[in-house]
């Protein structure tokens, strides 16, 4: 629910600053202007409302005033800028170009929307819209839960206290002086049955229960990494289901390659020139991955080092040989340039745009016994 007010909002004030802009221009022909900017100004505000979604601008998680609010909202604030002077100066198909318009547009919608959601922010953080929680359970996994709720209050939970299983005899006594309404519950407390008796003698209350793990996973979209065992990769990671989503992946990844190779077309011989002018040695440099079951495939760069830079040394992690890294190699990296080419790896379908990093056979090995779980 709060999503979807904050989408209207946001629309709501799109509109708003659209008109006070015509109005402020035109006045008595403000219903004229409005005709000939309504359309493109709507296509506009499609694209910007994509942008805020792909920002996480209505993710709840992030609706806290602070720091990284300001700083992703200016940021988002800035790209649709961006996108907003391209749309109407380089692509003038509807005979308008709101120039003055645009940043006049642009002005009242920083300052309406900013206020908007800096207000909607400080309102959902309030005690009016949060729930009462209880936690039920005191351990490592619940303590970083209780610091989860205590730093984001725009999640609308409330701690009111965490119960350690030794005091479960007060606990109907502490939901009625706290009025909690939501229960947090410890997986040690499953394993007991007589813990869970005092549980079933509030239902006649009705509260709300979570399993803590659950809980954490839904508000937090983050997994408690003590909780993950064998049983847990062959329940979320079964593959059997999810055909439609491969197909329709792999379409994708063929489509975006190929659009993507347009351009790739145009740069790869000047960044090809620039490869040979600074260094001997090839344009190309392949090297040896391992991709999804485990399968091994050759990864296609720009080279961006010194040619046979681990003759000597062997296979080392990137950040030790940054001195082999020749100059137009340091720019070929610093703008992912010299990953243009593996565009062709996506479309044998060795790799992909979203996925796992794909890592050398020796660096997989060590990660392997380093990491638990690092293969699945």
């Amino acid at each position: 629910m709060k999503k979807f007010v904050l989408v209207l909002i946001d629309i709501a004030i799109l509109y708003t600053a659209l008109w006070l802009t015509l109005y402020i221009r035109y006045q008595d022909n403000w219903s004229i202007a409005l005709s000939s900017h309504l359309l493109p100004f709507t296509i506009l505000f499609a694209v910007w409302l994509t942008i805020f979604y792909i920002a996480n601008f209505y993710e709840i998680n992030g609706l806290k005033n602070g720091p990284n609010f300001y700083a992703n909202f200016s940021r988002v604030l800035t790209i649709n800028a961006i996108i907003g002077m391209i749309f109407f100066y380089l692509i003038p198909f509807f005979g308008i170009a709101p120039r003055r318009n645009f940043f006049i547009f642009l002005a009242f919608f920083t300052g309406f929307d900013f206020l908007a959601r800096h207000t909607f922010n400080n309102i959902i953080a309030g005690e009016k819209f949060s729930r009462p929680t209880l936690i039920v359970g005191l351990n490592e996994q619940s303590e970083k839960l209780a610091a989860l709720l205590e730093n984001s209050p725009q999640l609308g939970y409330q701690l009111k206290s965490i119960l350690e299983v030794t005091n479960l005899s007060s606990l109907e006594k502490l939901v009625d002086e706290k009025k909690i309404d939501t229960i947090i519950i410890s997986n040690e407390i499953y394993q007991t049955p007589r813990l869970i008796e005092y549980l079933y003698k509030l239902l006649h209350k009705k509260i709300n229960f979570y399993h803590l793990s659950n809980f954490y996973e839904q508000i937090s979209q983050k997994i408690i990494l003590s909780n993950i065992d064998q049983a847990w990769f062959l329940e979320n990671l079964s593959e059997g289901g999810k055909n439609f989503y491969e197909i329709s992946k792999r379409v994708l990844d063929v489509a975006f390659a190929l659009i993507f190779m347009l351009p790739t077309m145009v740069i790869s011989p000047l960044i090809a020139l620039a490869i040979r002018i600074s260094s001997p040695g090839p344009v190309f440099y392949k090297q040896k991955r391992v991709g999804r079951y485990g399968k091994e495939f050759m990864v296609i760069k720009f080279r961006t080092m010194q040619h046979n830079a681990e003759q000597e040394s062997g296979p080392t992690w990137e950040r030790d040989h940054h001195l082999q890294v020749t100059r137009v190699g340091k720019m070929l990296r610093a703008t992912h340039l010299d990953e243009l080419p593996q565009l062709w790896n996506i479309l044998k379908g060795e790799m992909s745009f979203v996925g796992p990093r794909a890592e050398r056979p020796e660096f997989h090995e060590q990660l392997k016994n380093q990491i638990p779980f690092y293969e699945e």
